[in-house]
């Protein structure tokens, strides 16, 4: 499914042979590291070298007999290196070996993720900065609240993405460690430097405790952070769906030349894009969810977590990669509606302006009960008959005893709303925005 729209760098990383490569790079390691020691001959290590290999045809078959997958491997690999083989593998055991591996997996795909935020927020900054002072609707409840700028919505979004990033990078500063310690991680069989010299190989540093396996709260902090990624992008696609609707219609997916929305209405333009992504956030974030239960595990070990990361582990990350992917080209070719967002402002008729009001008249010299009643008063008869509210209020005698028809008039200036956009502009990109 997935997998198919996916970069192929990243559905590379969770194949059999990518995984199996990495298993022989860590029993290489090893070697070469116990050699170092004196505990393998020049000579075996030099055939070990020059000689390991697998069948990755083989090893599925090897794997139906033994029932075992490390095993299997590392029978295919013995048949190609033969009686020098007896010195792979020394001191380790499996999870040695699949959780250092896991970890090389899991970093690489965070690279490859965080190189798709910062195209996301390339696309967001120059948005961002072509709507800066473009006003639209700022809603609360989905209903009219004051004014915004399209460019701060983006900017916003920009900003949460910063942080997504810097989540991604403390994730992968968490997952980025192996364990080469033994059956229960106490180091009787296989010394530390031998791990010291495998995770230095793999870019990765040793795990400072484990038992059997590397503790499943890094790993829980991972699939985590993918979730709260995910939850970014499904909010900016949830946004740009309520854009979309016809009575709203401020922003639209990008539609193709020749692309067809409906089988059955020829008229539709559906917000497929955003809709498509909601959904696949789900995914991410239920596959959090199984990661925080693989936390807790049976004494030094049970493999109840294993079954699990071989699903969440490429469908996560394949996922958001997708996701984020799918988020870029919906970002870059948005069209934005100018004309629609002042058009829609002018739809309640100036009651975007109460506060102004209503501050108005406290400044005045009213009371902010009476002054919150006096607005409120006007505002619902401007509502309920579909007039200005702005000729209410010079009408109300209570307001005008308070206010000229001129201050009046200026508390519905619609510059007062954007006077600290650009501050907020350099809050989120700097003094350069």
């Amino acid at each position: 499914m997935i997998p198919r729209y996916s970069r192929p760098e990243m559905t590379a990383l969770w194949t059999d042979e990518a995984r199996w490569s990495i298993w022989l790079r860590i029993e290489l390691a090893a070697c070469k590291a116990w050699a170092k020691l004196g505990k393998i001959p020049r000579k075996d290590l030099q055939t070990i070298l020059k000689k390991a290999d697998f069948d990755p045809k083989r090893i599925p078959k090897i794997e139906a007999e033994v029932k075992h997958d490390v095993i299997a491997f590392l029978t295919s690999v013995a048949e190609k290196v033969g009686p020098s083989s007896r010195y792979i593998h020394l001191g380790m055991t499996s999870s040695d070996v699949l959780d250092t591996t896991l970890a090389c997996q899991l970093t690489e795909a965070l690279d490859l993720i965080v190189v798709d935020v910062k195209r996301c927020m390339v696309i967001l900054k120059r948005r961002a900065q072509k709507y800066r002072m473009t006003p639209m609707m700022g809603r609360s409840h989905g209903i009219h609240a004051e004014p915004v700028t399209f460019g701060l919505k983006l900017a916003l979004w920009y900003s949460e993405f910063e942080r997504n990033l810097e989540r991604l990078q403390q994730a992968r500063k968490m997952i980025a460690v192996g364990k080469i310690s033994g059956a229960v991680g106490t180091f009787a069989n296989v010394p530390p430097a031998i791990e010291k010299a495998v995770c230095t190989e793999l870019g990765l540093k040793p795990e400072p405790l484990a038992t059997q396996v590397v503790q499943r709260d890094r790993h829980a902090q991972y699939f985590t952070t993918l979730a709260v990624l995910a939850g970014t992008i499904e909010k900016i696609a949830v946004e740009i769906r309520h854009l979309q609707r016809t009575e709203v219609l401020e922003v639209e997916e990008p539609f193709t030349k020749g692309q067809k929305g409906s089988s059955a209405m020829p008229h539709k333009r559906n917000p497929i894009l955003s809709e498509n992504l909601t959904g696949l956030a789900r995914l991410v974030r239920a596959n959090s969810v199984a990661a925080m239960e693989n936390i807790a595990l049976w004494h030094e070990r049970d493999i109840s977590h294993s079954s699990v990361e071989r699903v969440i582990g490429p469908d996560s990350t394949i996922l958001v990669d997708f996701m984020l992917s799918r988020l870029a080209g919906l970002l870059d070719g948005m069209v934005v509606y100018p004309r629609r967002m002042a058009s829609n402002m002018q739809k309640s008729h100036g009651l975007i302006f109460s506060q102004r009001v209503l501050l108005a008249l406290i400044e005045a010299g009213m009371s902010r009960e009476e002054a919150y009643r006096v607005v409120q008063k006007n505002a619902m008869k401007a509502w309920d008959e579909e007039s200005d509210f702005k000729e209410f209020l010079k009408k109300d005698p209570q307001v005008s005893s308070f206010l000229t028809d001129a201050e009046i008039g200026k508390l519905f200036d619609l510059r007062h709303h954007l006077k600290h956009v650009d501050t907020l502009f350099k809050r989120v990109f700097g003094s350069g925005r």
